[in-house]
């Protein structure tokens, strides 16, 4: 029984030290950032196909990845996004351990496109 309590704390704590929120990108807009940082996650030709303004390409794929945010000051919030959600939801963890306050941007790149022609 004991057991059990030990490992519903520390499930809790762990919640509770996570940074990462998320905010559908539906609802994003340019004023979220104010001194932020807009990052799209997707690859250079996804990037060329079309984004979202004000956004740096930062390839979740490439090597490097993290060595992009070694200038970034840690105070900065990183608002990420990808095609749909799933490379950007890593990024936010790779992120988020390395000390950024860090907001997924839910749906994704596509979810944004639907919204705009709806």
């Amino acid at each position: 029984m004991k057991t059990q309590y030990l490992w519903v704390i520390l499930v809790l704590i762990h919640l509770n030290c996570t940074q990462i929120k998320s905010k559908p990108i539906t609802e994003f807009s340019q004023k979220d950032i104010k001194s932020g940082l807009l990052v799209d996650v997707r690859t250079p030709e996804e990037f060329a196909n079309g984004h979202l303004e004000n956004a740096r390409n930062v390839n979740w794929l490439a090597d490097g990845f993290q060595s992009y945010f070694d200038s970034i000051p840690k105070d900065r919030t990183i608002f990420l996004y990808c095609k749909k959600g799933g490379r950007s939801s890593k990024a936010a963890a790779v992120l988020d351990s390395l000390g950024f306050e860090v907001v997924d941007l839910i749906g994704g790149y596509d979810a944004f496109i639907k919204n705009q022609i709806n």
